[in-house]
């Protein structure tokens, strides 16, 4: 009798389609009301009761019936912007109502060039977002400041926009976070001097604010780091030389701040550095002399700088360097002949003080 019971439950339990809560869906249906899509009518699919079938954009739990993603960019290859032959657009704001959905793990509204407004200071209260992406359109007002509550948060991409204020001190907190964004916007003030403490970030990318200050050496000591782009802002001071130490570091941007000081010979030594970019910068003294057979750089740019002596003989030496830039600077002296110089242009060591010989074509 017991297992006939069982079996009969089991048959009716399996015959119960698990939608989304009303709370859910009055979420999403709020969410919507504050945006405007003239053009691809993605909101055209939400309609009806349940929320987690059909609805463009959108993923549920398949146990809970909760909503897990809201995956909405702007750039895609759908069918809905291939028969439109178009990349979305759409204005308004993230409305706070977004909020009460708390089984959201990714929030992804990207690329929509058009939506403005703040992000919502309630947003921290998502206890497993994971994803928060922002990318492409043209948020204000400031990060909130206790986005370090977002304690499983791997990813924070905020670039493309117009957030100003400060980096909030809180961000330290997000011991998970592998990509940070802030890109092209107006964020200023310093880099927390702790930032070193988000052990599993693997790309920082800061290009074009207005931070000032210097960089802290604290983001040295992040092992998994391979992307730091520090580049178009206001920083000042000198480089920290262990960055030439960071055994995964690939990609280093720092051009066009108010760099000073030589530049550490450990960082052209770096056998892990592909693509260096300093220029734009106070940078003053001699090159180091410390290149070798491991040298591999396809883009070396030290120019527009203040150095000056001699080109270092042992460039010549480096396994690879693709693209080399040392024009604008004070260098004097011969440039050596053979790898890489033979197939660099004279516009590589153009506006030196004395330099002479191939490619410039200038007899020493």
């Amino acid at each position: 009798m017991e297992a006939t019971y069982l079996v009969v439950m089991m048959t009716l339990l399996a015959g119960v389609v698990i939608s989304c809560p009303p709370s859910d869906r009055g979420a999403l249906l709020a969410f919507k009301s504050a945006l405007t899509d003239p053009y691809l009518g993605i909101f055209n699919t939400w309609t009806g009761s349940d929320c987690c079938t059909g609805w463009y954009g959108i993923s549920c739990d398949p146990t809970e019936g909760r909503v897990n993603d809201i995956i909405l960019r702007g750039e895609s290859e759908h069918t809905l912007f291939a028969v439109a032959g178009r990349t979305g657009f759409m204005s308004g704001s993230l409305s706070p109502s977004l909020c009460s959905l708390d089984r959201l793990t990714t929030l992804i509204v990207a690329d929509w060039k058009g939506i403005s407004g703040e992000i919502p200071a309630c947003i921290t209260s998502l206890p497993r977002l994971r994803i928060l992406d922002l990318v492409g359109n043209q948020i204000t007002g400031e990060i909130p400041v206790d986005i370090g509550n977002l304690g499983k948060l791997t990813v924070l991409n905020v670039a493309d926009n117009n957030i100003t204020g400060n980096i909030p001190q809180s961000i330290v907190s997000l011991g998970n976070l592998m990509h940070l964004d802030l890109r092209n916007n107006r964020i200023s003030g310093e880099i927390p001097a702790n930032l070193g403490k988000l052990s599993m970030m693997s790309r920082i990318l800061l290009k074009q604010n207005e931070l000032t200050g210097s960089i802290p050496t604290s983001i040295t000591s992040i092992y998994r780091l391979a992307d730091l782009d520090l580049s178009m802002n206001q920083i000042s001071g000198s480089i920290p030389a262990q960055l030439g130490s960071m055994p995964v570091l690939s990609t280093l941007n720092l051009d066009s701040n108010q760099l000073s000081g030589e530049i550490p010979g450990c960082l052209l030594r770096s056998n892990g550095l592909n693509i260096m970019n300093l220029s734009h910068n106070a940078l003053e003294g001699y090159l180091p002399d410390v290149f070798s057979s491991t040298t591999y750089f396809s883009m070396l740019d030290l120019s527009f700088n203040e150095l000056k002596g001699s080109i270092p003989a042992s460039l010549a030496f480096a396994r690879y360097i693709g693209h080399l830039d040392l024009s604008n600077n004070h260098l004097c002296g011969e440039i050596p002949v053979g790898f890489p110089f033979d197939h660099l242009e004279a516009s590589s060591f153009s506006d030196n003080d004395c330099l002479c010989g191939a490619p410039l074509m200038r007899v020493c």
